[in-house]
Order: C-alpha cells, then structure tokens, then sequence
C-alpha cells in the first residue's frame, strides 16, 4: 500500500479505485475476446489479421497490468474474482459465436470504443488531482484509440476487397 500515492492523489481515492477495478474487468474480457476470437476467426484477411489481433489481446493484458498496479498503490485491492468482471464491466463482452472475421471485428471496435469512454472518464476524473493515474489513463486510452482505427481500417479493407469481387462478378 503506497501511503504517498495516496496522499499525492487529492480525489475521492475509494471512488477512483471502483472505476479502476471496473476498467481492469474490462481490460480482462477484452483480453480473452481479442484472444479467443483470433483463434476462432474465419474469413477474407484472417491471415492478416490474426497477428494483430494477437497484439491488442496482448497490449489488454498490460493494461490490465498497469490498472492493477495503480490499485494496489492506492491501497486497494484488484478484482480477485474473475465472475465479477461481467458484474464490474460497463464494456460488455461478446461471445464470438459467430467466427466471420467482420463480426469478430465489429465486436471487437465496440469494445474499444468502450474502453476509450472509460479511460476518459478516469483521466477527467484525475486530471490535475492524481497525475499518476492520469498519465496512465491517457496512455491506455491512446493505445485504445490506436487499436479503433486499427479495426476501423480493416473493416474498411474488408468491404472494398466485397466490393471490388462484387465488381469483378457483373
């Protein structure tokens, strides 16, 4: 327990720590989502594609290590039960039981665009008052915004290559 880091972040410390177990729920189901829906994906770009989404799974797993650490620093303790992610999550988690790379993708950028919600909540929250947290926050929403328009980018990949064949088949 960081006695200083509490006493250097002038906000409300207990509701700080709720929106960070709340964000390392989040970052645990986007985690698995990235990872099992890159194992289960099926589709035009796959090949591509999985590497990358492999990548974000693994920059989810160190955000969750960052958000953790900053828990513990402000005296408090990480979420311990991985049953309470779903109850903690405002991000939900979408099962990839449809493996089309598309859907994959759309659920995936859903879940970004979630997480970059939350990360500006935490850096408004600590903006001025918890520098820490705050730089933390700024840094973990920008991969975030980082991961959206890698997404974004494929997605739109993916129907110009449907379009061009739709236009090569008339």
């Amino acid at each position: 327990m960081g006695k200083q880091a509490i006493k250097v972040a002038s906000v409300d410390v207990k509701k700080l720590i709720k929106m960070l177990n709340a964000a390392l729920s989040e970052e645990w189901l986007a985690y698995y989502q990235y990872w099992i829906g890159a194992r289960l994906m099926e589709g035009p770009m796959r090949s591509e594609v999985e590497p990358e989404l492999l990548l974000h799974a693994d920059q989810e797993l160190n955000h969750a290590v960052l958000v953790a650490n900053r828990i513990i620093q402000l005296g408090g303790t990480p979420v311990i039960n991985p049953t309470q992610w779903t109850k903690l999550a405002r991000c939900e988690y979408d099962e990839p039981s449809d493996p089309y790379i598309e859907v994959i993708l759309d659920q995936n950028l859903k879940g970004e665009r979630c997480a970059i919600q939350r990360y500006q909540e935490i850096a408004d929250f600590t903006d001025g008052k918890d520098h820490s947290t705050h730089q933390m926050a700024v840094q973990i929403m920008n991969e975030e915004l980082e991961h959206e328009n890698d997404i974004e980018a494929w997605i739109t990949d993916i129907k110009r290559m449907k379009d061009e064949f739709k236009k090569m088949r008339m």
